[in-house]
């Protein structure tokens, strides 16, 4: 028995291969594990679930939904790009939508599962941001735009926010120390799994006296992989 662990795909139209690898992973791999874990930033962005008629966005919620058809488990946790994917795309998918953070017993260790980008605490203006982002008020007034105007909308915030990771140092857009020790001391030194820096890695943590370990799911930029899990511990896994 095992799981396995994805985020930060950015699957878009734009990048094919990483989309046919998204479809060789539900189709070919995910059906043999006991549950399939998106943890953020499936997609390059989502301007609303009312934008399901895409035909793009429709074909990756229904392969996720064939996946779920087959008696595999799946769960979605809303990343920075997908912030508002919600009930709709779950029931379209048959996925539960979990929240940030989420806390389970995997394969009998305590793990927990985040983005990652509340543990990125350095970066004050991404932080102030991801405030606005989910408030529920900005969110509404956003959603009550035709979906033309959001998409020309977001392809702005994007612009925006690449031109400010340009000028930022790397090691801001990182996560802190303080952060994820605070976490892993808040749910009872877990094992964390998170995704969201695009910096895959497997580290420790040695809080309070007791060692933690924090896996960094890989992005699918120019790769693609997944964490698997399973009693005997986590290995990466490249497509």
């Amino acid at each position: 028995m095992h799981s396995i662990f994805v985020s930060d795909l950015h699957l878009t139209p734009d990048r094919p291969e990483a989309t046919e690898r998204f479809f060789h992973l539900v189709t070919d791999v995910a059906p043999r594990a006991a549950a399939l874990y998106i943890l953020g930033d499936l997609f390059e962005y989502w301007i609303g679930d009312d934008d399901l008629d895409d035909p793009f966005n429709a074909s990756i919620a229904d392969a996720i939904g064939s996946l779920a058809a087959r008696g595999v488990p799946v769960s979605f946790m809303q990343g920075n790009r997908d912030v508002l994917a919600g009930a709709g795309f779950a029931v379209r998918c048959g996925a539960k939508l979990i929240p940030d953070p989420t806390v389970l017993d995997l394969h009998g260790a305590r793990t927990l599962l985040m983005h990652g980008d509340t543990l990125c605490t350095d970066d004050v203006e991404y932080q102030a941001f991801r405030v606005y982002a989910h408030d529920p008020a900005n969110q509404r007034r956003f959603l009550s735009q035709p979906i033309a105007a959001r998409r020309e909308q977001f392809t702005g915030l994007r612009a925006e926010s690449e031109k400010s990771k340009k000028s930022k140092p790397a090691e801001i857009m990182d996560v802190t120390t303080g952060a994820v020790e605070q976490s892993l001391r808040e749910f009872g030194y877990p094992r964390l799994i998170h995704g969201h820096t695009h910096r895959p890695a497997r580290h420790v943590h040695v809080v309070d006296g007791r060692a933690c370990e924090r896996w960094v799911l890989t992005d699918w930029y120019g790769r693609a992989g997944y964490l698997r899990c399973e009693a005997g511990g986590c290995t990466p896994v490249s497509l």
